[in-house]
């Protein structure tokens, strides 16, 4: 699976070898007589929901049809392509694409090819229009029709695409995939869980709201099952996952609204479950009994994502974002007094149309008064279908890379003090896995989401791996990552 999404590891091994694998189908049949289990690619784009969604898209063809995972695009039976349309002529990267792919079913007819994801959901059949060579487009919310959809593209092979009955399904059926879902598998300790779909904010720039739909949350007992039982495999950190994951809105078994706050606490009573994580939240929901968990439970981690998008208050109006600027700096100065140690990082869209001077230094100015521990920072793309596509846009795109290339400076230069500043400290860390480059330590991810590495005794691995432990940081290695030595083991 080629994921595009931040994740600091000490290198693309470590990823793959965390990659989840699914169990073969028929397990008692005889090793003469066993059926090879036909193996699937993901190519997956974009955001940690992406990823979420093509884990549980293996989950699905490996409950229904005994499918395997494989990082090899050449021996894979199925090819499929989870889309993201936030960024620039996602589209055309999309075909781009799958004209790569056209060329191994030219060599293999009976290869599998479907889209799915949120460019599946604009572009609809226009894809087997433009690609018939596709066999399944599916959109997020249809993803666990995957093996209906996969049976009837292969009973059709002959048809012409045009012809093909039930191949493509980009509806909106409420939060109903997750009811056909299969029991959640995973290897390792960390895992992603998906609370509510959607988003209702509907800011000018943003094409979410159209290829997810409004917000939708899943039941409170719906996702507490599938903590459970995470839980129960040896999962220590969850990550609450949504498009605006702090606006949740779940129904308990009596009818009553759950809040975002009141599931934090639920999850932090789970056995097993020691850390907390959840992304991405909005400023407009972050209120202050979620500032206050983080007061009362441990289990929540001293970092927060607050995407903000710009330091300018003209600009959030523009953008649709419905708060200013000194709410953000009041919610953040409302948590430092909870969590003194807290880590912050954000999203910022650079150069959006009538971006002033003014307008940059004060997203300038904000990033440098708020010493953001790390940050996500784009140009602005215009999104077909967005409100903010129809702006004028006066800034030219030599203004914006300066623009970005001076922001990142800021941010990088944060990032690097702030590691540099942990050495001597000690940090709290969840370890993982024996590192590949460096097979007499362990590496394992702090609360500020650093990748930290210490050695260890051989005869201490298993004790060690999947516990919460103090490190004492030594040195520096990069901007996210650091050694340090074994403290003690907290849980």
């Amino acid at each position: 699976m080629s994921v595009t999404v931040f994740n600091p590891r000490i290198d693309d091994a470590a990823i793959a070898n965390s990659a989840p694998t699914l169990n073969e189908a028929s397990s008692a049949q005889s090793p003469v007589n066993k059926v090879v289990s036909k193996k699937v690619f993901i190519a997956t784009q974009g955001c940690q929901m992406n990823v979420y969604d093509s884990d549980k898209m293996l989950d699905v063809l490996g409950d229904s049809h005994g499918m395997e995972v494989t990082h090899n695009i050449d021996e894979a039976d199925v090819l499929l392509m989870n889309t993201c349309s936030i960024r620039e002529k996602a589209q055309e990267k999309v075909f781009s694409e799958l004209g790569r792919w056209r060329k191994l079913k030219e060599k293999r007819p009976d290869l599998v090819i479907g889209v799915g994801g949120c460019v599946a959901s604009q572009e609809g059949d226009n894809i087997q229009k433009r690609a018939p060579y596709v066999d399944m487009v599916f959109g997020p919310q249809t993803l666990h029709r995957l093996p209906e959809l996969y049976d009837q593209s292969n009973e059709q092979r002959d048809i012409a695409p045009k012809n093909r009955i039930g191949t493509i399904d980009i509806s909106f059926p409420s939060i109903e995939k997750f009811d056909f879902l299969p029991e959640p598998k995973v290897d390792g300790y960390k895992a992603f869980v998906s609370i509510m779909e959607g988003c209702s904010k509907y800011c000018s720039f943003c094409v979410v709201p159209y290829t997810r739909g409004e917000e939708l949350s899943r039941p409170l007992d719906d996702v507490l099952a599938e903590i459970d039982s995470l839980a129960e495999q040896g999962v220590r950190e969850i990550n609450l996952l949504g498009q605006n994951v702090n606006g949740y809105r779940g129904e308990k078994d009596d009818g009553s609204i759950c809040r975002f706050a009141e599931l934090l606490h639920y999850v932090s009573h789970v056995d097993g479950v020691e850390r907390i994580r959840y992304t991405t939240s909005h400023p407009l929901e972050f209120t202050d009994d979620i500032i206050d968990a983080y007061a009362q439970l441990p289990e929540l981690v001293s970092h927060l994502h607050l995407p903000v998008q710009s330091g300018s208050n003209a600009i959030l109006a523009a953008m649709k974002r419905n708060h200013t600027i000194d709410v953000y700096i009041n919610q953040i100065n409302k948590l430092k007094a909870v969590r003194p140690d807290i880590h912050l990082s954000s999203d910022f869209i650079i150069g959006f149309p009538g971006e002033s001077d003014q307008d940059f230094q004060d997203t300038l100015n904000l990033a440098k008064a708020l010493n953001f521990d790390h940050s996500y920072s784009f140009i602005y793309s215009k999104r077909p279908g967005t409100p903010a596509a129809e702006l004028p846009d006066d800034v030219s795109f030599t203004t914006k890379k300066e623009r970005l290339a001076e922001f990142q400076k800021v941010i990088i230069d944060s990032t690097l003090a702030k590691s540099h500043e942990m050495v001597g400290t000690t940090t709290r860390v969840l370890v993982e896995q024996v590192a590949n480059r460096h097979p007499d330590c362990l590496i394992g991810t702090a609360d500020n989401t650093r990748t930290v590495m210490f050695k260890y005794d051989v005869d201490e691995m298993d004790e060690l791996l999947g516990k919460i432990v103090s490190v004492r940081v030594t040195d520096f290695v990069s901007p996210h990552m650091v050694k340090g030595e074994l403290v003690e083991v907290l849980a």
